[in-house]
């Protein structure tokens, strides 16, 4: 019962931090007090910065190296995207 509440305990505080629920769930669930310590520690993932893809305009986190939407590779950019614009902007 308490390995349950460790992995709930996980997959919300993951959640909120904009990752999976279920990922973190299992998580906590496997490795009780670590996993939900390390979800307080784990990044907040609508913080990470975004660039624009040149072929597309899709935007996207700094980090992908590929464009998921048409298969461009990305270039690092002169000025990312501020955090919390998503999907297609014109």
């Amino acid at each position: 019962m308490i390995l349950f509440f460790f992995g709930l305990s996980a997959g919300v505080i993951g959640k909120i931090k904009g990752s999976s629920f279920f990922l973190w769930f299992l998580i906590g669930f496997c490795v009780p007090l670590f996993g939900t310590i390390a979800a307080i520690v784990y990044r907040f993932e609508h913080a990470e910065p975004q660039r624009r893809c040149e072929q597309c305009g899709r935007v996207v986190k700094l980090h992908e190296q590929v464009c998921m939407t048409c298969g461009r590779d990305l270039d690092y950019p002169d000025a990312p995207v501020p955090a919390g614009t998503a999907g297609h902007l014109s």
